[in-house]
């Protein structure tokens, strides 16, 4: 894959058909839970549920090309989920931004915000996204099953492993991504 030679995703673009928000206020400072998070290929050291995280390529301008792959887990049996994804480190706000490139979430944008708050940081993630081009249930689709059951399912899991790795205060183990 070609890298755009952008290094900037932009703005995250709010009002698609589909959006889900999850937030945690974690016990622990923004840089140190924004580091934990950022070192997306040590996710699955921290997070049962990832499958694994492999960067594929990383650019000049500031992008990744990130593959992930995620259990949705339902009782004792996991659905296997898939993705690529472009990510973005902005260190300065401190926030993380992706935009998937292939999988059945292609072109979904995704943000993990952290803010100071009383007692911790909030951290939130929110995705966005039209739902895949299935013509009549594309849209039906991604609101009713893939963002409530899939993408909340997993991120819900995701920000509490790694608000709980921050709140320990395990190190940031930087792998460079």
């Amino acid at each position: 894959m070609t890298l755009p030679q952008t290094a900037s995703l932009g703005p995250m673009p709010l009002g698609r058909a589909m959006e889900t928000v999850d937030e945690r206020i974690a016990a622990a400072s923004p840089s140190a839970i924004f580091e934990i998070a950022r070192d997306v290929e040590r996710w699955p050291a921290h997070l049962p549920h990832y499958r694994y995280v492999h960067i594929r390529e990383r650019g000049r301008a500031g992008l990744t090309v990130v593959e992930m792959s995620a259990y949705r887990r339902f009782g004792p049996i996991g659905w296997p989920t898939w993705w690529l994804s472009l990510m973005e480190i902005i260190p300065e706000r401190p926030a993380i931004r992706f935009r998937h490139i292939e999988g059945i979430t292609k072109e979904m944008d995704v943000e993990w915000s952290f803010e100071q708050v009383a007692g911790g940081t909030r951290v939130r993630i929110v995705h966005a996204w039209d739902g895949p081009r299935w013509p009549l249930i594309g849209v039906v689709a991604a609101r009713a099953v893939i963002g409530p059951v899939f993408v909340h399912g997993i991120a819900s899991r995701t920000l509490a492993g790694l608000a709980k790795v921050a709140e320990r205060g395990a190190p940031p183990e930087r792998t460079g991504a």
